[in-house]
């Protein structure tokens, strides 16, 4: 039998394998750095120092190692960060690389085959820690600085289920215009995009639902003692920190609770139907995206449902009248509007994360039961209302078309009254059976209540839900290889302007790039060459960028070779 059938293609530690599969490793195979020319993927080892400075190796604080295996818990974690930056997407991905050469990135023989690879992710989540983690890294991403407000944004995803297994509820998935089965997740980010926690609604709630139960509680601990009682006391109008959403989660009297615990909140207002006359408003220069962009705005004082808030207007070009409100006391106009325009960053995370790192990826497909006391919305009153609305909009065609019969009959010739009078006659008796129907429809309706407790489901509809763990330790990940990505970006020479998602784009042109990986294990260190780029200039600013990383004087994970980047041009 050759060895390849045993321990796969590309395996050269076979005693450390042999050892592994005796039990006998007790921490995992040892990191041994070959000297490699012109390793694919190999520019992901420039984000190294970015991942640790994100906080990856926190993990080591909440998660015990693996023992008596070959692949150990800290190069697994390596490994799936260096995947995802790779734009290797998943375990069934590694199928079509050389594993042997992927593997010379990290310091080892090859990497897994796709199955181990799941059994180890199965060990790590059987741990349940990823709730611990991701609260560490979240006081970790807000830094030390007290006194200080903080924006949070708070925008809803959908990640669609395909699978058999679970009875979930069915979802609006607005960039595919149809309602799925799924589960939704509010995420929270920064005014910059860069995600600090997500979490899972159970059910069906609504982001209102989702801000009262879950998300605030979860900053307000997040945020705790950050702010002193006496700056509180001394300033009025001072708060803890600000939360920026969309329509979704609007209620003025919730608005108002919020603003007693000194929590401001920013959103867009609903049911608008007044104009603002264009004689106040007034432009301002805003920066937008490091862009100097000019604004009309105006700003008055509202009371809606017996709260007092500032109302801020934007006036485009088309007359139209954008209008947002603000519990937030401190903020200028300007600010008002920028943050407020600045939620889109959310939606290109999502955008970003679907396409590159394929966020609505399943890892667990486990069901568990939900406690059967919680309220749903109810399956058959939806169903109904659904019928309904679609049964209205059936009945104002029809109305449309008599009303255009009626006028064509006012304006013809009187000899033609009769086969007008025919056509009316036709729809008049359909829209009394469709009347007829929306009555039934209705009093059906009234029959089942909005919500019902979840043990009053028939047991095959009644909802479950996704065993979560696995699937929040991968976000995770994916969440700190995000943040190191936009680390990169901010050591980009300001000489080399470009826009956001073209900076992204330079930056997935380094990791795809091939480099030489050159050890000195007499002066323990890593040297990692990058090859040319295409144009001199991306050229000088990777001479810029690898003098940066060199400084930081970074020591590869297990072990104690420090890090050296230089450019092939050098």
């Amino acid at each position: 039998m050759h060895v390849s059938d045993v321990f796969g293609v590309g395996a050269d530690w076979i005693q450390q394998r042999s050892m592994a599969a005796r039990g006998e490793l007790e921490n995992g195979a040892p990191i041994v750095f070959q000297p490699c020319q012109s390793l694919d993927n190999a520019g992901v080892l420039l984000l190294l120092p970015s991942l640790i400075a994100s906080g990856l190796l926190s993990y080591k604080n909440h998660y015990h190692n693996i023992s008596k295996v070959f692949y150990s818990l800290d190069f697994t974690v390596l490994l799936l960060c260096f995947m995802f930056l790779s734009r290797i997407k998943n375990p069934e991905q590694l199928k079509h690389i050389a594993s042997s050469e992927f593997g010379k990135l990290l310091g080892i023989d090859k990497v897994p085959e796709a199955k181990r690879l799941r059994i180890r992710l199965s060990e790590i989540s059987a741990q349940k820690k990823a709730d611990q983690w991701i609260t560490d890294l979240f006081q970790f991403w807000l830094g030390d600085k007290e006194n200080q407000n903080f924006f949070f944004y708070v925008d809803g995803h959908v990640r669609v289920y395909h699978g058999k297994k679970a009875i979930l509820g069915k979802k609006h998935v607005s960039r595919q215009r149809l309602c799925l089965p799924g589960t939704s997740q509010y995420w929270i980010n920064d005014s910059y995009g860069n995600p600090y926690l997500h979490i899972d609604a159970t059910v069906n709630e609504k982001l209102l639902e989702m801000l009262e139960s879950e998300i605030i509680p979860q900053l307000e601990l997040q945020v705790k003692g950050r702010i002193s009682k006496e700056m509180l006391e001394l300033d009025k109008s001072l708060d803890i920190f600000t939360v920026v959403f969309d329509r979704e989660g609007y209620s003025p009297k919730y608005f108002g609770q919020l603003w007693q615990k000194r929590i401001a909140v920013i959103t867009y207002r609903k049911n608008v139907k007044d104009q603002w006359r264009e004689d106040d408003f007034k432009e301002y220069q805003v920066e937008v995206d490091g862009a100097q962009t000019k604004m009309f705005l105006c700003e008055k004082e509202v009371e809606l449902d017996s709260v007092k808030m500032r109302e801020v207007r934007r006036l485009t070009d088309s007359g139209h009248q954008t209008s947002i409100i603000t519990t937030n006391k401190k903020l200028s106009i300007e600010s008002i509007a920028v943050y407020m325009f600045s939620r889109w960053c959310q939606e290109n995370f999502f955008r970003y994360m679907r396409l590159e790192y394929d966020l609505d990826k399943i890892y667990q497909y486990a069901v568990k039961e939900i406690n059967k006391e919680v309220m749903v919305v109810n399956p058959d009153h939806s169903k109904l209302s659904y019928q309904i609305k679609k049964l209205s909009e059936k009945i104002n065609r029809r109305r449309a078309e008599l009303y255009k019969i009626q006028e064509d009959s006012f304006l013809d010739e009187l000899d033609n009254t009769p086969k007008y009078e025919k056509k009316q006659a036709t729809i008049i008796a359909e829209l009394e059976a469709l009347k007829q129907e929306d009555d039934n429809l209705k009093a059906e309706r009234q029959k089942h209540p909005y919500k019902i407790a979840l043990k009053d489901m028939p047991n095959h509809k009644r909802y479950n839900e996704l065993v979560q763990e696995r699937n929040q330790f991968i976000n995770i990940l994916k969440m700190i290889c995000y943040r190191a990505e936009t680390s990169l970006i901010s050591l980009i020479p300001s000489s080399f302007k470009k826009l956001e998602n073209e900076k992204r784009a330079f930056i997935k042109s380094i990791i795809k790039r091939k480099a030489d990986i050159l050890p000195d294990y007499v002066n323990n260190t890593l040297t990692i060459k990058l090859y040319t780029m295409s144009t001199p200039r991306e050229n000088r600013a990777i001479e810029e960028i690898c003098n940066l990383l060199t400084d930081t004087q970074t020591v590869f994970p297990g072990t104690n070779m420090r890090l050296i980047y230089k450019s092939a041009t050098i």
